[in-house]
């Protein structure tokens, strides 16, 4: 296997789209999008693509993946057309969708036919989406294994383009079975493209026997985020840290930030707390049914609400434009999993802020990230002062939020299954609380 080595802030390479093989349809798409000049993995893995070579790529979060791959699978697709061309395998929901519509953008004008087929959504729908055959699937594994095994007339047997984007993160997802049976239903005659942050022992053994001679192009070999991220870590007791999240929110004002919390219990409570004092908080874990999370995603992107309470599951792969702080509430326990928190701001050349909050119980595991980083954060600057006096109003929303979990959870034990009341039952009750919530806002602040 041929290897390419780049450094990803290659000054001196000014390369276009159109430099690199891409033709001109393409390059009027990528004009349409903003996409001015090919990042590093795109310089390096569009022309082997070009060249009818199976790749692995290597770069970290927000490198311009989508692009890596999209583009030559449809410049690919516009030379010899056919339905049913092209399989791209993401590890979620959310990103599956982000690259649809990416492949819908692109090939807008040749009228490119993409579907999605995830988990969460009408099965019966989509095998009706699937028997108009289109030219690109995008899917979840376990999906596809479904519709492969159960829609009648589906089959992939003349695909000619394969993509496994977040590869790594597919494969320790527990897909590896999945992605056996997908694998062996696909015609050996294929380009196949494998995306990844990480080369781990599980993507080494997949590239070993699924790609033909594939050249690997890596754009960053060490663990890194973007020279214009200001990173900051904060040392405050478990039982305050509402109290600073709070005091922060209220400093930074209207901007746009992701909290990231540990289970879907804490971003539930959190985002309930922050709504008792005002804020326009919105939660996202991967419970919620999928148009939810749709919705959730819909609302922060448009800015009809201001801040995004996730799990992991909004950490990878996610493009979110002009978020401005990313804050993790809890810290994560995987050390790899803080640079893909973090990435989801300071995007495309912009700036943007980390905040890491680390109680008692995290001083080890940030400790990691720390030596992971090979640098010490910087102390975010608070006065503890004026953030305690915040204590009383967080107490009682505090006690409001837990009032209102066992209200959901006593609805949710009363239905006998269980569904996500959060969205239902809070933004039902929205439309009555909005003019109380920015009259609490308003009394907080002052």
């Amino acid at each position: 296997m041929e290897t390419e080595q780049k450094d990803t802030e290659d000054q001196g390479d000014t390369k276009t789209f159109k430099d690199l093989g891409i033709i001109e349809e393409l390059c009027e798409a990528c004009t349409r999008l903003g996409w001015t000049a090919p990042t590093a993995i795109q310089k390096e893995a569009i022309p082997q693509a070009l060249n009818d070579r199976d790749v692995i790529g290597l770069a970290e979060t927000g490198s311009g993946k989508t692009g890596a791959f999209g583009l030559p699978l449809l410049q690919a697709l516009i030379s010899r057309p056919q339905r049913l061309f092209g399989l791209v395998l993401t590890p979620t929901r959310e990103l599956a969708f982000q690259i649809k519509e990416q492949f819908e953008a692109l090939g807008k004008a040749v009228g490119v036919a993409c579907v999605v087929i995830v988990g969460g959504m009408d099965i019966t729908q989509q095998a009706l989406e699937l028997g108009k055959r289109p030219h690109i699937i995008v899917a979840t594994p376990g999906r596809l294994v479904d519709h492969l095994e159960k829609t009648k007339g589906f089959n992939l047997k003349a695909l000619k383009y394969l993509v496994m984007d977040e590869a790594d993160r597919i494969l320790n997802m527990d897909f590896e079975e999945e992605v056996d049976k997908i694998l062996k239903v696909l015609p050996r005659d294929r380009r196949t493209m494998l995306f990844s942050a990480t080369m781990t022992s599980k993507v080494n053994k997949l590239q070993r026997a699924h790609l033909k001679d594939p050249v690997k192009v890596e754009v960053s070999s060490k663990y890194q985020t973007v020279s214009k991220l200001q990173q900051y870590m904060l040392f405050i007791p478990c039982k305050h840290k509402h109290i600073y999240l709070a005091y922060i929110l209220n400093e930074i004002g209207n901007k746009s930030v992701i909290i990231f919390c540990a289970t879907k219990l804490s971003t539930l409570k959190t985002a309930l707390m922050l709504r008792n004092l005002g804020f326009t908080a919105i939660p996202l874990y991967g419970k919620m049914s999928q148009n939810k999370r749709l919705g959730a995603l819909h609302k922060f992107k448009a800015k009809e609400r201001s801040i995004l309470l996730a799990t992991d599951v909004a950490s990878r792969g996610l493009d979110i434009p002009c978020v401005d702080f990313v804050i993790n509430f809890d810290v994560p326990m995987h050390s790899k999993d803080y640079i893909h928190r973090v990435g989801r701001t300071a995007r495309a050349g912009k700036s943007g802020n980390a905040i890491t909050f680390v109680s008692q119980y995290e001083v080890e595991v940030y400790q990691r990230i720390e030596q992971l980083l090979n640098t010490k954060l910087d102390v975010y600057p608070t006065v503890k002062e004026e953030a305690m006096i915040l204590e009383e109003r967080i107490v009682e929303a505090e006690r409001c939020a837990k009032l209102e979990m066992a209200r959901i959870e006593e609805k949710t034990g009363k239905r006998g299954k269980k569904r996500d009341h959060f969205e239902d039952d809070t933004e039902e009750s929205l439309g009555v609380r909005n003019r109380i919530n920015k009259d609490k806002k308003k009394r907080f602040r002052k």
